[in-house]
């Protein structure tokens, strides 16, 4: 069975489920086994594979960069970069069917190991609308903002109020990719250039 780096995202898995060992066998030639989902009905799953309705995370998707990540973990970067990946973001599917990763893990791995960071909250400002940045000001007695446009009420919003003052007020929080993040993009262009394309 191929269990090679098991721990890093399969470990809640039973490996004496027969249905777990039907995937793992599946995946045998791979460099080490995808990301299961917990919520992934593995019966169901399996008879898709079985009818060609589903395919398995294609075999250079599995095999990991010197740096510890996988071709996954490079899209959730490129993702990122577009500016409008947030704490609210819903993660596309394609993270756990096509690349193989969990997707919450992989973005807090890329955090740790510095090529992303989660904003602050004064940073995070432009992810609020005109309305949610009109009430914060409310809040905290600031006047004069009635008729301002959102960039106007942004700036209005940092002249008084700290970065202290203002994150328990809203949750969502943007991301940010780094130096290091950016470098290592233009290490491995080929990811990006064989992922299908769509604005953001």
């Amino acid at each position: 069975m191929n269990t090679k780096n098991f721990a890093k995202q399969n470990s809640h898995l039973d490996l004496n489920d027969p249905e777990v060992q039907k995937v793992f066998s599946l995946y045998e030639n791979h460099a080490e086994v995808p990301y299961i989902s917990p919520q992934r009905n593995l019966k169901d799953w399996l008879n898709l594979v079985s009818i060609g309705s589903e395919s398995l995370v294609p075999k250079q998707n599995m095999v990991r960069f010197e740096e510890d990540i996988l071709p996954g973990h490079l899209i959730l970067l490129w993702r990122i970069n577009f500016g409008t990946f947030t704490t609210i973001s819903g993660y596309p599917k394609y993270f756990e069917y096509n690349y193989g990763i969990n997707t919450a893990q992989a973005l807090n791995e890329i955090q740790q190991k510095g090529y992303a960071k989660e904003l602050s909250a004064i940073d995070s400002l432009p992810y609020l609308n005109a309305a949610q940045l009109k009430a914060i000001l409310k809040k905290f007695g600031v006047t004069g903002y009635s008729k301002l446009k959102k960039s106007e009420l942004m700036e209005l919003a940092k002249e008084p109020l700290t970065e202290e003052q203002l994150a328990p007020h809203f949750k969502i929080r943007g991301y940010q990719i780094t130096p290091a993040g950016e470098a290592l993009l233009i290490k491995y262009p080929e990811v990006v250039d064989r992922h299908p394309k769509k604005k953001f």
